[in-house]
């Protein structure tokens, strides 16, 4: 699929981008090159692959989940204006 000069142009106006008249047939040449790239990637046949969040065949390391401060939450609260069962209330904003 080859884009249009007319096309790129309507690109390049919405996303801010100014593009000489001597850049023009350069960019679109390049862009068309990548759509058509595009296209012959959508032919290749994936329904033996299965999808993936990572190239690499591997778990996350991860650390432990354990504490190291004590809770302190009644310390802080002192301070608070509202206290409820352990949540700060918040006068309503919304209605």
């Amino acid at each position: 699929m080859s884009l249009t000069k007319q096309e790129v142009e309507s690109v390049a106006r919405l996303a801010r981008l100014e593009i000489t008249e001597g850049e023009i047939g350069r960019v679109v040449e390049k862009l068309s090159s990548i759509i058509d790239f595009v296209d012959q990637l959508q032919t290749a046949n994936t329904d033996d692959v299965m999808p993936m969040a990572h190239p690499l065949d591997m778990g996350q390391r991860l650390r432990t989940d354990e504490i190291f401060e004590a809770d302190q939450r009644n310390r802080y609260q002192v301070n608070a204006p509202e206290v409820e069962a352990g949540l700060y209330l918040v006068p309503k904003v919304i209605e």
